[in-house]
């Protein structure tokens, strides 16, 4: 893993390139410690408990924890965008579609000064 991506993560994700559901993998990246002797702890803490403890507390961490992002995070919005969208689609939809909305109108605008008989007049003046 590139050192800014480490930066920008905060965050504890299950990795998608994991054999089991990616937790050990994502707890290695996130504690940059081997994947190997992660999952051997963790092996050895199924063999000496039992399934049942170490078994529930691995599914619940496969299911608490976000799946890594696709692609690396670089900005602190797009931090934020992802964490939302896991959290809530629906809320990180209309996020976006309130500001493409704005841009919209914004350029609208634009367009309206541009193209009014004003400006043209200003633009033939300052010739």
């Amino acid at each position: 893993m590139r050192r800014f991506e480490k930066i920008l993560r905060e965050g504890l994700y299950r990795s998608r390139h994991g054999l089991i559901m990616g937790v050990c993998k994502g707890i290695a990246d996130y504690f940059d410690f081997s994947v190997f002797w992660t999952r051997a702890i963790t092996l050895f803490l199924f063999l000496v408990t039992g399934f049942w403890p170490i078994g529930v507390i691995y599914f619940v961490a496969a299911l608490v924890m976000k799946p890594e992002p696709t692609l690396p995070l670089r900005e602190r919005g797009e931090k934020e965008f992802y964490d939302s969208y896991v959290h809530s689609r629906g809320t990180a939809v209309e996020r976006l579609k309130r500001r493409f909305e704005n841009l919209d109108r914004r350029i609208q605008r634009m367009e309206h000064v541009v193209t009014s008989k004003e400006y043209d007049w200003d633009q033939r003046i300052m010739k």
